[in-house]
């Protein structure tokens, strides 16, 4: 078994971790960002997708497809932000067992309070150290990454 493990030679482990710790480090200074408003990267998350959706709504399971992650995580994290009243469940007229995520008046207010720490956060954490031709590449090269892993079906990077 050992035989067959392409291991990784010095160049690539050093790639590797650069990535897997630039990632960290650009997360963690996103999450830091909105912490100081009371909000997680995840709740600010799901209500910018959700705005950004048809209509301002958006089905829970395709919300969790676009911001992989479980659909019971997507729900713990609607729980909070709904208990806060910035999000309401609606049921789906079409088939009566679906959910969707609607953002309510005041959660559109919290958003537009939020996007401009979240989108400053990005630019200091990640964009104000790359060129824009190496921010299109490494977008284009990320959604290679998605397509493959989930084998092309992934409609939302076409959206992007």
């Amino acid at each position: 078994m050992t035989g067959m493990v392409r291991w990784l030679d010095d160049e690539e482990q050093r790639a590797w971790r650069s990535i897997l710790r630039g990632s960290h480090l650009v997360r963690l200074l996103m999450e830091e960002a909105l912490d100081e408003l009371g909000v997680s990267l995840g709740e600010y998350e799901l209500m910018s997708m959700v705005s950004e959706a048809p209509g301002g709504r958006m089905r829970m399971a395709e919300l969790a497809h676009l911001v992989v992650q479980s659909r019971s995580r997507v729900s713990h994290t609607a729980n909070r932000l709904e208990k806060r009243g910035w999000v309401e469940r609606v049921r789906t007229p079409q088939d009566r067992r679906g959910v969707v995520l609607v953002l309510t008046e005041s959660g559109q207010d919290q958003l537009h309070k939020l996007a401009p720490v979240h989108v400053q956060s990005v630019r200091s954490a990640l964009l104000d150290h790359l060129t824009r031709e190496e921010l299109i590449t490494h977008g284009d090269l990320m959604r290679r990454v998605v397509r493959a892993i989930r084998h092309g079906e992934d409609e939302a990077l076409d959206a992007v």
